[in-house]
C-alpha cells in the first residue's frame, strides 16, 4: 500500500503560497509549481519545485520520496537552491490524508506536512524548529491544484 500512496502526489501542481519572514528571508506571497513523477516501479517519487516571487524564481528544490518496506513509512531526500544537501534522509509517515517528514541538520529541523483537501487539491506546510522540536515556527503554507 505505501508505494501506491505516492501516486497521489504525481502530476503538475500550481498554487499560491504565503511565506513567513524567517532568518532566511523576507516574507510575502509567492506562486509555487510542483512537478512529480513515479520512478523505480512506483517506490520512488521524484519531485521538482519552483517558487516564484514578483515574476522571478526565488527558490528551486529537488525532492526524492521513497516508500520504505515498512507499512506507511517513507523517507525524503531534499536538495534546494539555498544550498541544503541532506546528510541523511528525513523520516516520514503517511497518516490518513497527511504525509509528514521532519528533516534535521545543523540548521535545525524542518517539518513538511503534505495534506490532501480533496483529490486535486494539495496543501503543503513547512515549519522550522531550532530547539529540537519543542517550538515550531511557520516558514511557508501553500495550496496547490493539479493542473494536468
Amino acid at each position: 500500500m505505501s508505494a501506491s500512496m505516492l501516486a497521489r502526489l504525481t502530476g503538475d501542481w500550481q498554487g499560491e503560497e504565503t511565506i513567513a519572514t524567517t532568518r532566511w528571508g523576507q516574507g510575502g506571497l509567492a506562486t509555487g509549481h510542483l512537478t512529480a513523477r513515479l520512478a523505480l516501479n512506483g517506490r520512488v517519487l521524484v519531485q521538482d519545485y519552483r517558487e516564484e516571487r514578483d515574476g522571478a524564481v526565488s527558490l528551486q528544490a529537488h525532492a526524492v520520496f521513497v516508500a520504505e518496506p515498512e507499512h506507511d513509512q517513507y523517507s525524503l531526500h531534499w536538495f534546494d537552491s539555498y544550498g541544503f544537501v541532506p546528510g541523511t534522509p528525513a523520516p516520514g509517515v503517511w497518516n490518513g490524508e497527511n504525509l509528514t517528514f521532519v528533516r534535521s541538520s545543523q540548521r535545525g529541523q524542518t517539518r513538511h506536512v503534505y495534506a490532501f483537501e480533496e483529490d486535486n487539491v494539495l496543501t503543503l506546510r513547512l515549519e522550522s524548529s531550532f530547539d529540537g522540536g519543542v517550538k515550531w515556527e511557520p516558514v511557508m503554507t501553500g495550496s496547490y491544484r493539479r493542473i494536468d
